[in-house]
């Protein structure tokens, strides 16, 4: 039986369809939504003290120097969240997760914070080298997950 179910948005039309459709399963089922978003730390250019060998460009992890930085994702996340519990949630009891890290890894987290019985997410349909390089989020959930994944393939 079917009563929590977290569904994975980031401001993509993609994940935007996904969280439609999940949306609406859960209204259908009558379940606790459980919404989550997850800000990946960035590496960003530093001064000239170092470089990354593969891009030759100096690069360096999200720091406290850069808070501001992350309090600005953490916000651009959480405008994520409240617009589309807005938008689709209705009457539904929607619980918001904005956590920093994987996504992949993230989501499947807060799946079992929630205690989730469907991970509902949606497919950036990349391919070819692109997906070689970037790595599939939904495949990797999907691969690792404890508890069923519902892909919802985006309408192009």
């Amino acid at each position: 039986m079917i009563k929590k179910i977290l569904i994975g948005v980031d401001d993509s039309k993609y994940a935007e369809h996904a969280a439609k459709y999940g949306f609406e399963l859960a209204a259908s089922l009558d379940a606790h939504v459980g919404l989550v978003h997850i800000v990946e730390p960035m590496a960003i250019p530093m001064g000239s003290n170092g470089a990354n060998e593969i891009l030759g460009t100096p690069m360096q992890g999200l720091g406290a120097d850069n808070l501001d930085l992350l309090d600005a994702q953490t916000d651009v996340a959480q405008s994520i969240l409240d617009r589309t519990a807005k938008k689709y949630g209705g009457k539904l009891h929607v619980t918001n997760f904005n956590e920093f890290g994987s996504t992949a890894e993230g989501i499947m987290t807060c799946s079992q914070e929630f205690n989730a019985d469907l991970i509902v997410i949606g497919t950036h349909s990349r391919s070819g080298l692109d997906r070689l390089l970037m790595g599939s989020v939904a495949q990797n959930i999907v691969k690792n997950s404890q508890i069923p994944v519902l892909v919802v393939p985006s309408k192009e």
